[in-house]
């Protein structure tokens, strides 16, 4: 069973959001939250209340145990751009954009039962 949460409209770009989600993708979520609590980035932070409200979500609604819930997929994609302008030399302007990005967890539970042929 798969577990879906997501969130939109991040105020920062996709790819320094894409270097935090490299580092959990794959891992048990006790692993996962304690490298997101460490973690020296301001990427982290949003990142790591995603990956609480998705084990909410599974604990809640599916009634699943945490210990056999891990990171299946991380995804991040480009969102709008903020596009502002600033004042330059010689009463030009220069584009300013501010980008924010989505980012889609995806839990799944570790299968413990053995697979016959």
């Amino acid at each position: 069973m798969e577990i879906k949460a997501q969130t939109k409209y991040i105020r920062m770009s996709g790819r320094k959001m894409s270097l935090a989600t490299d580092l959990i993708r794959g891992k048990k979520i006790l692993d996962a939250e304690n490298i997101l609590h460490f973690l020296r980035r301001v990427s982290a932070k949003p990142l790591l209340k995603l990956l609480l409200s998705a084990v909410a979500n599974a604990e809640h609604n599916f009634k699943l145990s945490r210990d056999n819930l891990f990171v299946k997929t991380v995804e991040v994609g480009q969102g709008p751009s903020l596009k502002r302008w600033r004042a330059r030399a010689f009463g030009r302007a220069a584009p300013i954009r501010k980008h924010t990005c989505h980012v889609k967890l995806v839990l799944a539970e570790k299968e413990t039962g053995v697979k016959s042929k």
